[in-house]
């Protein structure tokens, strides 16, 4: 029994040692993202623009269909896999630092290289994430608006949205739904940068495995609580700007919160 309890207060003594910031460092962070946005002069602004291309074809899945429900959590989760899609701005940023060729196709290095195999971990759980939430979402609509509206007999593939929505905002069901929706969906944004903050972009500049970036990951929330969820704060208040209009604002807010990210895991992070 102590041989447990010991390795359990011992856990963290192989991982990297993280630094307590403020938020100085944080404002810090958008800063230099910012330049490495500026510096690339958007050069990679098409993987920004690949969300407002999947939103776009998640309203046509589902404004039609049964799953019009899903648009709105099929949307805002998929925010859920920008770790993964960021680890190519990451390694622009580390090349930028380095001094090093900071050309475009540089972007899809962390899928050829060493940090391969943990990348694709961590997406796999990103992607496992990602369908609970969704999965969520559809049981907390079945469980209040869905049962006031009978979703199927009333909302067929010739059913108008604004209809949809009128009831969402005028019944109690619909303001249940969406209150307990965001709550999930707070809980979902919460483990999501729990896990990611630091993880994705150490796998791309350390040689070390998806269990040790994640666990390195907790350490520096633990460390920073109220740092963490002030970047949380920030970065969905930029995603929400960045879906203005149309989610074309993301071209932008993406890229550059890749950039940041990366400066803030160097802040974090003993390298």
């Amino acid at each position: 029994m102590s041989v447990i309890a010991s390795q359990a207060t011992s856990t963290d003594d192989d991982l990297p040692e993280v630094r307590r910031i403020g938020s100085e460092d944080l404002r810090w962070a958008l800063t230099e993202g910012w330049r490495d946005f500026s510096a690339k002069r958007g050069d990679l602004i098409f993987a920004g623009l690949l969300y407002p291309v999947i939103c776009f074809v998640a309203a046509l899945v589902t404004f039609n269909a049964p799953l019009l429900p899903l648009f709105f959590p099929l949307v805002a989760g998929i925010s859920i896999a920008g770790p993964a899609v960021a680890s190519g701005f990451y390694e622009l940023a580390r090349r930028r630092e380095e001094g090093a060729d900071q050309s475009w196709w540089h972007f899809f290095d962390p899928l050829r290289g060493r940090s391969r195999t943990p990348l694709l971990t961590l997406t796999v759980g990103l992607i496992a994430l990602f369908a609970l939430w969704l999965i969520v979402a559809y049981a907390i609509y079945g469980a209040t608006f869905g049962a006031q509206t009978a979703y199927g007999a009333s909302f067929g593939a010739s059913a108008r949205i604004a209809d949809f929505a009128a009831r969402m905002f005028s019944t109690r069901e619909g303001w249940e739904m969406i209150v307990f929706g965001n709550l999930a969906g707070g809980v979902f944004a919460v483990a999501t940068l729990v896990c990611s903050v630091v993880a994705f972009p150490m796998v791309v500049d350390k040689p070390v495995d998806a269990g040790v970036a994640l666990r390195t990951s907790w350490k520096a929330v633990r460390n920073n609580p109220r740092e963490t969820f002030g970047w949380g704060v920030r970065v969905a208040l930029l995603l929400l700007v960045g879906l203005i209009p149309l989610a074309i604002g993301l071209a932008v807010v993406l890229p550059w919160l890749g950039y940041a990210t990366w400066h803030l895991y160097t802040r974090l992070v003993v390298r």
